[in-house]
């Protein structure tokens, strides 16, 4: 087996579901599947970075499936059977966006939905439009400013126009930063944000942060976070959390490029914070999973003995020592502490920070800083993979496929710089 096959081998049920997804017709799935593999090979020995495959690959389908909608919007008659559904639940576990768009469209006239369809869904420009249907540009422009005027009148829900964004204060490239060890003691914080998603649960809190590739420094994708109210599960109470992430990788699996949604509940209390469960949709279905579902949610989102959460309180322990790049700590898989104070200057903003290190409580190979402020807030987190990480995924090193990103040493391995995330409490 070639290395092509190897790495479509790897990809192709997603590859598959992705498809199904946004093509209702079976049989029309079926071609253009094999249309998007036989571009694949044709263009492989294109690709110069392999570890980027599978978004090369989905960008294939993705304009394939593009060009089949567009060939479907020559006729007057909309496809209105084959648009794709839409990720986002409106609501907690109910209706979806999908049968809200479908029922809005039924209230339109032909003209009406065939000018939102064209511009909406085939992302064709108003000129592309005045072409296609041999109509003046002034026309089209008219059309489709009242069909969006009447699309949101009877629409039940907010929506956005097209190339607005709902996140205003990231930047699309990560300010310059420095950090500088001080010779001060470290101090201890109340820590109340959860695990890895920045966002302290209090009802009422908003929080936005983003993902920043490293060595480019700009913005991948980001995060839309708010506490919308009470919940329980199990018997036990916390707050719910409507996360919206854009330009997430998993995007093969909602069916939506843009946006997709997970909820959260979570509790904190005076001494730890945690996830009591994660809920997202998949392949059209939406997945709930609880602490109570065992490996399936503690692998994800458990942390702590009986998944305790961690710990708000937080001091240095002593449990990792660190002299620049290198630590050496507890011989235990995983483990978290403060390794220092530091002052990390954000473009204009100089801020007083403890680091938190986390080795492989995230993941297996996975290493983190996490640079606190004295409100226990996050400035930077900043993310390390273990050169070997993932490895049969890649099929190379982290030193390899980015030779130039900062390294450090833990326990005698060498763990490679990936990517950085603040959020807009330090815009």
């Amino acid at each position: 087996m070639n290395e092509f096959d190897a790495l479509l081998q790897d990809n192709i049920v997603l590859l598959q579901r992705y498809v199904n997804f946004k093509v209702n017709n079976k049989h029309d799935a079926e071609d253009l599947i094999q249309d998007i593999c036989l571009a694949a090979t044709v263009g492989f020995d294109s690709l110069k970075n392999i570890s980027s495959f599978k978004a090369w690959l989905f960008g294939i389908a993705k304009h394939k499936c593009n060009d089949y909608y567009r060939q479907k919007s020559k006729n007057m008659n909309i496809p209105l059977d084959s648009l794709p559904e839409s990720a986002l639940s409106i609501g907690r576990f109910g209706i979806t966006e999908q049968s809200g768009v479908r029922d809005t469209l039924d209230t339109l006239s032909d003209k009406e939905k065939q000018i939102l369809y064209l511009y909406f869904f085939m992302d064709l420009s108003q000129e592309d439009i005045a072409k296609k249907l041999s109509v003046p540009l002034g026309t089209v422009k008219s059309r489709l400013h009242y069909a969006k005027e009447k699309f949101k009148q009877h629409y039940p829900y907010k929506i956005t126009s097209k190339g607005e964004q709902n996140m205003k204060k990231l930047p699309e490239y990560l300010p310059e930063y420095k950090i500088v060890r001080s010779k001060l003691d470290p101090f201890a914080v109340k820590w109340e944000e959860l695990q890895g998603w920045l966002m302290i649960p209090r009802i009422g809190n908003e929080l936005t942060w983003g993902l920043f590739d490293i060595p480019s420094r700009k913005r991948t994708e980001y995060t839309e976070m708010k506490a919308v109210g009470k919940a329980e599960i199990h018997g036990i109470e916390g707050v719910e959390i409507s996360a919206i992430q854009y330009g997430a990788e998993d995007y093969y699996r909602t069916g939506s490029v843009d946006k997709t949604e997970r909820r959260f509940v979570a509790q904190l209390t005076d001494t730890h914070c945690r996830y009591l469960a994660e809920s997202h949709i998949e392949n059209g279905v939406r997945k709930l999973y609880t602490f109570l579902d065992g490996d399936d949610f503690t692998n994800n989102w458990g942390f702590g003995e009986d998944n305790c959460g961690n710990e708000v309180n937080i001091s240095a322990k002593g449990l990792l020592k660190r002299n620049d790049n290198i630590i050496t700590g507890h011989p235990e898989k995983e483990v978290l502490d403060i390794v220092g104070r530091y002052t990390v200057t954000l473009g204009e903003k100089a801020y007083d920070t403890v680091c938190v290190m986390d080795i492989q409580c995230f993941n297996d190979g996975v290493a983190s800083e996490q640079y606190l402020d004295k409100n226990g807030r996050t400035i930077l987190w900043r993310r390390f993979n273990k050169n070997n990480w993932a490895y049969k995924r890649y099929g190379k090193t982290w030193t390899e496929m980015l030779p130039e990103n900062e390294t450090l040493i833990i326990n005698g391995e060498t763990y490679v710089h990936w990517y950085d995330c603040i959020t807009d409490y330090v815009i």
